[in-house]
């Protein structure tokens, strides 16, 4: 059933990134609500499945403080920090479906891999305490990159794992298969100068027949990482967008740091 349930949430990311071009437009931004998907039926399908299954959102309010030190990040907090519709002008945002980011990580081979194969479904090994996410399609129909990201709020030093490992797996990690699908050509990237800490690497997806080059970006702020990846079937053009990392940590930073946000 997991290995099932994973290849449909890859195939559903896949036929979003192939079809974006012809079925961007329409629909227009709803104020501060998050949007809707309004991408391909498959989009739609998971989406419907995933409302099916959920029984709420949201969790225990939480003060508005949580900083480094102060414990992670509560569900609701996160749902308030993502991205929504007007905070990256150039996209239109919509909650991710749940059935798309399964809470168990699924097996990668070899297993030194893993947990680059798990940042695909925003799983990690500790588990985060609580998890949100959003997926970005651009306002411009020219522009076919599809980028997720999601908060993952942790204890600290858990945080602080999940990133070093990251980091040394993509200097050491060349391919590797997940979810039944080949991934190879890993690269370390420069990271981008955001946040306490971040990891940047490339590579490319070998999915329903069609190579699909992903650029992956997380970045720790205190005790929660926030990370990216956008998919784009033009290698010279698939990076997650300056505009979407720099907007989501400043409402990261002005709900964990705020002292330094107005700084």
């Amino acid at each position: 059933m997991k290995s099932r349930m994973s290849r449909a949430a890859v195939a559903v990311w896949v036929v979003a990134a192939l079809g974006f071009t012809a079925a961007c437009g329409g629909g227009g931004d709803k104020g501060d609500a998050v949007e809707k998907p309004t991408g391909s039926a498959a989009t739609e399908a998971a989406t419907k499945a995933a409302e099916g299954e959920k029984g709420g959102e949201g969790g225990a309010g939480g003060s508005e403080a949580g900083s480094a030190g102060q414990g992670p990040l509560t569900e609701a907090q996160l749902e308030k920090t993502a991205l929504a519709s007007g905070d990256a002008k150039s996209y239109k945002i919509a909650k991710t479906p749940e059935g798309d980011i399964p809470a168990e990580s699924v097996p990668a081979e070899p297993a030194a891999c893993q947990s680059l194969a798990d940042m695909f479904f925003f799983t990690s090994t500790p588990r985060a305490e609580a998890r949100a996410a959003r997926t970005l399609t651009a306002k411009n129909e020219f522009d076919a990159t599809v980028v997720s990201l999601a908060l993952l709020a942790y204890e600290q030093s858990d945080a602080e794992k999940v990133i070093a490992d990251l980091r040394a797996k993509s200097k050491s990690c060349t391919a590797y298969e997940h979810a039944d699908y080949k991934h190879s050509g890993v690269k370390a990237l420069p990271a981008p100068k955001e946040g306490d800490e971040a990891v940047s690497f490339n590579l490319t997806s070998s999915i329903e027949g069609t190579d699909v080059p992903m650029t992956f970006t997380i970045v720790r702020s205190g005790s929660t990482l926030a990370a990216f990846y956008a998919m784009n079937l033009d290698a010279d053009k698939v990076k997650v967008p300056a505009e979407v990392i720099e907007a989501q940590l400043a409402k990261l930073t002005k709900l964990t740091q705020p002292e330094k946000a107005s700084g």
